[in-house]
């Protein structure tokens, strides 16, 4: 089982990202998948969520209207929309899926990092 996270990197405050999350080893289509994150000295919390039914999705209130939590079940990938980026969105971004059984996985992590 692997969850490989990418396109984070270093963005301007305002400026967007785009984080994808290509899993393998598992039936990417009954797993609900989410982004969490982690900044220095805080938990992880969680940032956004798309159901394995429905494509139903939630979001954190701090990133409601900024950020698009997605998925492309033939691709077996999720993807993180951020636009209007601020300076505490700076984290790691995690992905994660889970099945209604509980089984769990975690990706390695990438570094979103917003400043000027």
């Amino acid at each position: 089982v692997q969850l490989v996270e990418s396109g984070g990197g270093l963005v301007q405050p305002g400026g967007s990202l785009r984080l994808s999350c290509a899993a393998s080893g598992f039936t990417f289509s009954s797993y609900t998948m989410s982004w969490y994150r982690q900044a220095p000295g805080k938990e992880r919390e969680l940032v956004a969520r798309i159901f394995s039914i429905g494509g139903i999705r939630d979001y954190a209130d701090s990133v409601k209207g900024r950020v698009t939590i997605s998925r492309d079940n033939a691709k077996n990938t999720a993807y993180l929309q951020m636009n209007s980026l601020k300076p505490e969105d700076t984290a790691v971004y995690y992905c994660n899926a889970r099945s209604a059984f509980s089984s769990e996985y975690w990706g390695q992590g990438t570094q979103v990092t917003v400043s000027s």
